[in-house]
């Protein structure tokens, strides 16, 4: 239940989204550039990551919704849950295991992110763009994360988490969030 009595009973993020439009039509837009755009990382890594973040943050809310959200982009299923278990495991491109060390400092201790843990991603191949991109994705986890909790919101189920998942992938961010109030991500 949310923290809000004006809230209903499955309120998500699109429901303080359409409240304060102003404010979340732009967050909206930036999200689905981040998200969708072009970048070196595909759709489905770039929702890895930021599930991937949100697990290791510790918000069942954020990474069931963006793990649903990988999937429907193709990223093998159970892949993000093992990730968040060890960044080691079998599955993920060695190339992509410098991404997720980076995503867990950010989001566990951003103070300590030095020089060289970016410079192992260029060294993996990356290139800037990917760098900022997933720099990106930890904050954008962060931020919901933030209003994720601090409203209350309870996670998805796994089968309503799947079936919104396939909306975002259809329709991006702009417009599932311009969805009806109780909608969630």
């Amino acid at each position: 239940m949310p923290f809000l009595p004006s809230l209903p009973e499955d309120a998500g993020p699109p429901s303080i989204f359409a409240r304060y439009p102003d404010m979340y039509a732009h967050w909206s837009a930036m999200s689905q550039v981040l998200m969708n755009g072009p970048s070196p990382l595909t759709s489905g890594e770039r929702e890895l990551l930021l599930a991937y973040a949100a697990g290791v943050g510790g918000c069942a809310f954020v990474y069931g919704a963006h793990a649903e959200v990988a999937y429907a982009w193709g990223i093998e299923r159970g892949l993000i849950e093992r990730l968040v278990a060890d960044p080691d495991a079998p599955g993920a491109d060695p190339r992509f295991r410098p991404l997720l060390k980076l995503t867990a400092r950010l989001v566990t201790d951003s103070a300590s992110v030095t020089e060289a843990d970016v410079q192992r991603v260029l060294d993996a191949g990356w290139d800037e763009h990917a760098v900022h991109d997933v720099v990106a994705i930890a904050a954008r986890a962060a931020f919901m994360q933030r209003l994720v909790h601090g409203m209350g919101f309870v996670p998805l189920s796994p089968d309503v988490a799947r079936s919104r998942a396939q909306k975002r992938v259809e329709l991006g961010y702009v417009d599932l969030y311009a969805g009806p109030t109780g909608d969630h991500p």
